[in-house]
């Protein structure tokens, strides 16, 4: 897939003098003034050149600007990988251009290793991209500023705006600047590792990969009972049968699919990013261990839905297979953290939104009390909710960098105090590490979902 800005049509009268030209002019005129005044010819003589050479360069006037437009090709590009891209300077003028300065900006999350025109490459590993960049423009040519380097963090980050001047008539004219709008790399999170085998709390759909606990068509041996109506008789054990005299069958447990909810808490960010391979932020974590469980259960067969806990209250309906999966990570690209007075909870969990038989997987730094009060309402109300910690040990509240030892530890004794309450209320809290993070709850959480559970009023 390629991302192109509109290129910027020729823009006429759009020339202005150089100081070179009003120094020839100026030179030329005074020395033709001395020798006419002083009736000195060699003075005259030694205009000519300035003269002759300023007419002979404006000879040709160009009379449209240059164009100038990026291009990026931006598929599919995940944190870590090359990206490139193209700033093009175009001469639709049928006089060319002596000298084209080309500028642009990147963002710092795409850190330019590489850049030059054509196979002409410099390093720019240490020195970045901030620097004008000179080439020769022919008449009906495009000359491209080649860019390569690293996408080093997830989200939408921008080529350009990109600016262009080009001089003509040997240096005596020049354009004014034409500059386009940037483009927009789309750089996928890194998918973290992420594995969880135990069985789902409620499977509710007709197929999957879930073994539930009710009979039907599936792969899960449940048992061996007395042949009845409407068994096949493929299902029939013939070894049961011969030594019991009497048909029997194995029984077993249908496969089924089921609805996973991520539930991303927005209300709070912490620590600072160092891209791909560097410090993560919260938002980091949650943004990478949401695309990984959503690609886990999707590969799986379950229906995955995205939520946000803040006031935006972003949603991403259920839906299963690879197009949700990429559409996962597109609506994952526009996280971002934004605090609010105000309580999301009612527009995020409505019964239309959110299915009582989901389970929820809420990433959470649990840095807000509304965030640890809805977490124990959604286990009052009887769903099956299960909270990743995304705080790292050594990030400190937002706000709070300049906090004394002291009192950094007794915030961490109350936090801790507040997930030890979620426990109490039903809410299993684990910290997210990668593969089977969420293993051991899920095994607990579908324990518990064979006793019988009563709804909060």
């Amino acid at each position: 897939m390629t991302a192109v800005s509109t290129p910027e049509g020729p823009q006429a009268a759009g020339w202005a003098p150089t100081r070179a030209l009003g120094r020839a002019v100026l030179l030329a005129g005074l020395l033709l003034i001395a020798g006419v005044l002083l009736g000195r010819v060699d003075l005259v003589v030694l205009a000519a050149p300035f003269a002759l050479g300023t007419a002979y360069a404006l000879r040709r006037r160009p009379t449209a600007g240059p164009q100038l437009w990026i291009t990026a090709d931006d598929g599919h590009l995940v944190e870590g990988g090359e990206f490139t891209g193209t700033v093009s300077v175009g001469n639709p003028d049928t006089v060319g251009y002596d000298v084209a300065v080309v500028r642009t900006r990147v963002s710092p999350w795409l850190l330019v290793e590489r850049a030059g025109f054509g196979g002409a490459r410099v390093d720019l590993s240490r020195s970045g991209v901030d620097r004008p960049f000179v080439t020769v423009v022919d008449t009906g040519t495009a000359v491209d500023l080649e860019l390569a380097g690293k996408a080093r963090r997830w989200g939408r980050h921008p080529i350009g705006p990109a600016g262009a001047r080009v001089a003509a008539a040997g240096g005596m004219l020049v354009s004014r600047a034409a500059i386009t709008e940037p483009v927009r790399f789309r750089v996928y999170p890194k998918t973290e590792p992420f594995e969880a085998v135990e069985a789902m709390p409620r499977a509710a759909g007709l197929v999957g990969a879930h073994h539930s606990r009710r009979p039907g068509e599936g792969g899960e041996l449940a048992g061996v009972r007395v042949f009845g109506p409407g068994d096949r008789l493929r299902r029939v054990d013939w070894r049961v049968s011969l030594r019991a005299r009497q048909l029997h069958v194995a029984a077993t447990l249908s496969d089924r699919d089921a609805e996973v909810v991520v539930l991303l808490d927005v209300l709070a960010e912490a620590g600072r990013s160092g891209g791909v391979g560097g410090a993560a932020s919260v938002l980091d974590t949650t943004v990478r261990a949401a695309a990984a469980i959503g690609e886990h259960y999707l590969h799986r067969g379950d229906r995955v839905a995205l939520l946000e806990y803040g006031p935006a209250a972003r949603r991403l309906r259920p839906a299963t297979g690879r197009r949700q999966y990429l559409t996962l990570l597109e609506w994952l690209l526009d996280v971002r953290a934004e605090a609010s007075p105000h309580e999301p909870y009612d527009q995020v969990f409505g019964p239309q939104i959110l299915s009582s038989d989901a389970l929820v997987v809420v990433l959470t730094p649990l840095l807000d009390e509304r965030s640890a009060q809805m977490l124990a309402r959604m286990a009052r109300s009887g769903r099956f909710v299960v909270a990743v910690d995304t705080l790292p040990d050594d990030l400190p509240p937002p706000g709070r960098q300049g906090w004394s030892e002291v009192a950094f530890r007794l915030w961490r004794i109350d936090r801790d105090t507040m997930i030890g309450q979620l426990r109490e209320h039903g809410v299993p809290v684990v910290r997210w590490a990668g593969a089977g993070s969420l293993d051991q709850v899920l095994r607990d959480v579908a324990r518990l979902a064979t006793a019988p559970r009563v709804g909060g009023r």
